[in-house]
């Protein structure tokens, strides 16, 4: 191929990311009932404000992990709401929970982003 001030560039086409393969994208066939329904699962525990927030705290947070205790005042709610919430995100798969002493630190489940983006993304 030759560039625009005639000099010969190649191109190089790099592998598709290791994540593509996990799953099938959304426009390459149709969903079966079985993952129609774990998608839309994580997907609705996705579809909230808050919940949104909470994802995105914890992957600006240091080594992508928070204390709950960290989490409370960013987003204005009580710390029950916030539990409520972070409860939701990690039975969906978004958030890993793990109990030190008396606090909770969520870190982010890779695997199950890693999934959604694969979907999403166009073939």
């Amino acid at each position: 191929m030759y560039g625009h001030n005639g000099d010969v560039t190649t191109e190089q086409t790099l592998p598709a990311p290791a994540s593509a393969a996990c799953c099938t994208p959304l426009t390459a066939e149709p969903l079966g009932l079985d993952e129609a329904q774990d998608f839309a699962r994580i997907l609705k525990a996705l579809a909230d404000p808050t919940r949104l927030r909470l994802v995105s705290l914890v992957a600006a947070h240091e080594g992508n992990e928070a204390c709950a205790c960290d989490l409370i005042d960013p987003v204005g709610l009580g710390q029950p709401t916030v539990s409520h919430h972070l409860k939701i995100l990690v039975d969906a798969g978004v958030l890993h929970r793990e109990k030190r002493g008396i606090w909770s630190y969520y870190s982010l489940a890779a695997e199950t982003l890693e999934r959604i983006t694969a979907f999403l993304s166009p073939a």
